[in-house]
């Protein structure tokens, strides 16, 4: 990957430009974006460390691998201007819905697709990215890819017929979780706990979870029993989440997405 372009430059585009900048891979002088919104683009470019592009034609000269990070109901507009310019180079999708068999159709053959989805956590360093098994990039450029968005947080590969399910645990979770944040904070804030400070003990105690699990590789339900002592408070706590539905309002959440 000689230079890096960007489509559109939106939260999770800048995310992702910031954290390979930031991470070295990639000198900022050869990350590229354009975007309608000129003002905006030179102010995020000065602060980032990438170059704005004044147009689509400035961009898709300097970059040989691009990001379509626009609106998803832009993009067959963008192709159908842009399809001859787009030969010979790599297209990484991060548009919801547009995956390998959506773009490949719309493409010049020799242009080269991967569909990645990313998630919001990705902005902090701690997302999860999943890499479409179905692709056509060369095989190093793709493991130069992969190596790359590591810098955002946990790579997957996923199976095409997965990328639905896998997507929404990841990229729909975060709200979930929010939720939850939120009604933990409001329990602080019932009994006396300042809301600023309810919300950080919340979310970091999540952050710590979370990391625990994912260091020792235990289930779920085994690190919950070693917190919850016989006759004590958590247990007590667990049984009322049980009586409220708390995991079955989860699986419905997702079955209410997937319909």
């Amino acid at each position: 990957m000689k230079a890096l372009g960007f489509i559109g430059m939106g939260n999770m585009a800048k995310a992702i430009a910031e954290g390979i900048i930031r991470s070295g891979k990639v000198n900022g002088s050869d990350i590229y974006a354009y975007a309608p919104h000129q003002d905006k683009l030179k102010k995020n470019a000065q602060a980032i460390g990438f170059t704005a592009c004044e147009s689509m034609e400035v961009l898709l000269r300097e970059a040989d691998t691009i990001v379509m990070a626009c609106k998803p109901y832009q993009i067959e507009g963008v192709l159908a201007e842009y399809k001859d310019a787009l030969a010979g180079k790599a297209l990484i999708s991060i548009a919801a819905g547009w995956d390998y068999a959506k773009y490949k159709p719309l493409l010049d053959e020799t242009t080269r697709v991967q569909f990645i989805m990313p998630n919001t956590p990705a902005m902090v360093g701690e997302g999860v990215l999943l890499f479409e098994e179905t692709n056509s990039l060369e095989e190093q450029e793709r493991k130069e890819l992969m190596e790359l968005f590591s810098v955002l947080g946990l790579v997957e590969e996923i199976p095409t017929h997965l990328m639905g399910i896998a997507g929404t645990l990841t990229g729909c979770g975060p709200a979930f979780i929010d939720l939850v944040i939120e009604a933990l904070g409001d329990a602080g804030v019932k009994y006396g706990v300042p809301r600023a400070q309810a919300y950080a003990l919340v979310s970091q105690m999540i952050l710590g979870s979370a990391k625990l699990q994912l260091k020792t590789g235990e289930h779920p339900g085994v690190l919950k029993d070693n917190v919850c002592s016989p006759a004590g408070t958590t247990i007590r706590g667990v049984n009322a989440l049980d009586r409220a539905g708390l995991r079955a309002a989860f699986l419905d959440a997702v079955d209410a997405i997937m319909e």
